[in-house]
């Protein structure tokens, strides 16, 4: 579990509520279901009318990695492909299927496959660079959604504070009406723009940057294995892998 996000997501709502207290508010004050319905409910309305199902589907699984993110472990990657090409310049290619059969990853496991066939490295590159780009698209589509959710929960936001003042004024009349209104007036404002800025847009910024972090991964994944397609010798492979350091 990622304790650096779950701290600062607390430290943002905290510098919010006690900047409030500080100033003589009181808690309950910024507590208001009405205002709470209006801005999650109609976020969530619009970003699901404008998100095909599949892209929101896969946002919603993306989400729990923010707070357990992919181990990406590049130097114990580096370290497997080195092997595996040792593997390879003793045993042949055919000496990875075993290798291959213990593989979780997918992609990987496709990339082992299409080298133990002999694929000409054009072609290991072509296929596995067409699948990488297509993943990653998908994921950075998938982020997305939690930016356009920071686009939207600002202006519902002022739609709540706007029917609050319409029932502020219809009701000026009666004095005890006046408090809610008023209360959901200025608090569903205060959600909106909060979730926007201290969760939406933080959420959205850290996939992306997790999903490009592992995208480079597989890209140097894809590079192992075209160098061992092309008979480079293991220490050669570790020093142009070594570069991907630099940039995960």
């Amino acid at each position: 579990m990622d304790l650096i996000a779950i701290a600062g997501a607390i430290i943002g709502f905290a510098a919010i509520i006690g900047g409030n207290m500080l100033e003589g508010g009181q808690l309950g004050a910024l507590l208001n279901t009405p205002a709470g319905v209006i801005v999650i409910g109609g976020t969530l309305g619009a970003v699901i009318l404008q998100t095909p199902f599949s892209r929101l589907r896969r946002s919603v699984r993306l989400l729990k990695w923010v707070l357990l993110p992919p181990q990406l472990e590049l130097e114990a990657n580096i370290d497997k492909i080195t092997d595996w090409s040792r593997t390879a310049r003793k045993e042949g290619l055919l000496g990875l299927e075993n290798i291959m059969d213990n593989e979780r990853d997918a992609f990987t496991k496709k990339g082992l496959a299409l080298l133990i066939d002999a694929a000409e490295p054009h072609s290991i590159r072509r296929v596995l660079e067409s699948e990488l780009e297509a993943r990653m698209n998908s994921d950075l589509a998938a982020a997305q959604v939690f930016r356009s959710m920071a686009g939207y929960s600002p202006t519902i936001g002022i739609i709540g504070a706007v029917l609050g003042l319409i029932q502020v004024m219809g009701n000026l009349a009666d004095p005890n009406l006046l408090g809610p209104g008023i209360a959901t007036a200025f608090v569903a404002t205060i959600y909106g723009v909060g979730l926007a800025n201290l969760l939406f847009l933080p959420v959205a910024d850290r996939l992306r940057g997790l999903i490009v972090g592992v995208s480079n991964a597989r890209a140097m994944t894809v590079e192992g294995l075209l160098a061992i397609a092309e008979g480079d010798h293991p220490k050669s492979i570790e020093v142009r892998l070594s570069g991907f350091l630099e940039v995960c």
